[in-house]
């Protein structure tokens, strides 16, 4: 059987995109897995499927490179956004199902925003923060954040205390002197530094806030792969109307074998 694919990425989180409007994917662990590896076979750090919906432009599913179905994908969202309105299965201004809830979507040139759901808890520990920005994810921030061993830390962190089995992607932000952002994310399910992750940049941007690093609630992040904004409102301590932004472009399409 051949599958029609489509590779996306955002600030260098790549993904397989497959039009499953008709529900023919053959969903499986093994295959995900194969189909996101970088040797044998497409390479990407995770599957996304576009699937019919019947409250919405869509729905999006989303599987880790691992090829289990995951939380919430930040830089995948707004992939989804790109392809949706590239395939006309919406407008430049969008609403899709994911698997925590109702999102907007808006196509802004080479700008792809993408609301995300609003945060209410956020745990300000002496060395850490941790909320749920569609993913859970643990927050450090550290000086010279080049010299990190993101791989051998982040993972000790995201299997230990408090997180076990459950697990938590982790995320390192040095504070620049112009109040941006510099992050590098060991993402779970994927088991190794990503070249950016969406959720974990809001959860970054929203860390700095809460710990009154920056005094604004419009930052910019730079990850590995790019750089990305985040804006947001706060009310009461709760973090609402929090959009992401940055570029989503589309990499290449072709058919393989499976």
């Amino acid at each position: 059987m051949k599958l029609k694919f489509y590779k996306y990425q955002g600030a260098g989180n790549d993904f397989v995109m497959i039009d499953d409007r008709e529900k023919t994917f053959p969903i499986s662990t093994e295959l995900i897995n194969r189909l996101c590896d970088r040797n044998f076979g497409i390479g990407a750090d995770g599957l996304i499927l576009l699937q019919n919906d019947e409250n919405s432009d869509f729905r999006m599913v989303y599987f880790n490179s691992d090829g289990n179905e995951s939380t919430m994908c930040g830089n995948g969202g707004r992939c989804i956004i790109r392809f949706a309105n590239d395939l006309d299965v919406a407008n430049d201004k969008m609403t899709f199902n994911a698997i925590d809830g109702l999102h907007h979507g808006i196509v802004d040139q080479e700008v792809i925003r993408l609301q995300m759901i609003d945060v209410n808890e956020v745990e300000d520990h002496d060395k850490y923060l941790f909320m749920n920005t569609g993913s859970p994810h643990h927050v450090e921030f550290v000086e010279n954040v080049e010299d990190i061993n993101v791989y051998k830390k982040g993972k000790a962190i995201r299997n230990g205390a408090p997180y076990f089995e459950k697990g938590s992607n982790v995320n390192f932000v040095e504070v620049m002197p112009d109040s941006s952002l510099t992050i590098r994310t060991y993402e779970r399910g994927v088991e190794d530094e990503t070249l950016a992750c969406g959720t974990g940049i809001t959860a970054a941007a929203i860390s700095a806030y809460v710990k009154n690093l920056v005094d604004k609630k419009d930052i910019k992040v730079k990850a590995m792969g790019g750089d990305l904004s985040v804006n947001f409102e706060e009310n009461n301590h709760n973090f609402v109307n929090v959009w992401l932004n940055g570029p989503a472009v589309k990499v290449f399409e072709g058919e393989i074998e499976i």
